[in-house]
């Protein structure tokens, strides 16, 4: 079987996702790491041999390009062998999943993503302090997301769709690790998507784990070589 060529960055919670279900699922894969700080996904070589977006994740099947996190995932459940409960036909499974990923596209994923950048990557790139005005705004808007999430989508199930993990909740957990991880207090008042994510966690094991080191890795390379940087640029200046 002629492996597929998935393209990344642990910093975009959508590549960690799928890099997750592909190696859970057993699924043969070359793993294509591409830098999106140092913006190697925005070269006319990106759009012209990978991806004509050029977004991140991305993938090469059998020579076919594609791109968006969903479609990806959809092809995967589609075309490889992906297990059952990731896409399940039962009860209603796929409608249910197909339901989230619809919905976190428009919500988690918009406030946790503007929370990520008003907060980490903007003042990377910009080698500024955050913006509190922006911080606060977008924190108002995570608080509020994270509410309806707890609210709309979890209950006293363990899972999302039950008694088994679906794609739901690894897409889920990977957006709600990206302000986590950057020190936005995900827990607070949220017991039961405090029990949720706990259970996701041990669920998906090492799996899960590994790619989350390599994630929080990255977010400490960065931010040292960023105080690097402001370092050499006060040396200049002085």
């Amino acid at each position: 079987m002629t492996p597929v060529k998935f393209y990344f960055d642990f910093l975009n919670q959508a590549s960690r996702s799928l890099y997750i279900l592909l190696e859970a699922s057993k699924i043969p894969f070359e793993a294509i790491p591409i830098s999106m700080v140092k913006g190697e996904h925005l070269t006319g070589e990106f759009r012209d041999k990978v991806n004509r977006f050029r977004k991140l994740p991305a993938i090469t099947d059998h020579g076919y390009q594609l791109s968006e996190s969903v479609a990806i995932f959809r092809h995967l459940a589609r075309e490889k062998l992906v297990p059952e409960h990731w896409y399940p036909h039962r009860q209603l499974g796929r409608s249910r999943v197909d339901e989230y990923l619809a919905w976190q596209q428009s919500n988690m994923d918009v406030a946790c993503t503007d929370y990520f950048q008003q907060k980490w990557l903007v003042p990377y790139l910009q080698k500024t302090r955050p913006s509190d005005h922006a911080v606060n705004s977008a924190s108002k808007k995570l608080e509020h997301t994270l509410n309806d999430f707890e609210e709309l989508f979890l209950n006293s199930r363990k899972f999302m769709l039950g008694d088994n993990i679906s794609y739901a909740d690894l897409s889920a957990i990977c957006e709600i690790d990206q302000p986590k991880c950057i020190g936005y207090n995900t827990f607070k008042n949220r017991t039961k998507l405090a029990r949720w994510y706990e259970a996701v966690r041990e669920e998906l094991g090492p799996y899960y784990s590994d790619v989350h080191k390599e994630f929080e890795a990255k977010l400490k390379l960065t931010k040292a070589q960023q105080q690097q940087g402001e370092k050499q640029a006060r040396a200049v200046e002085q």
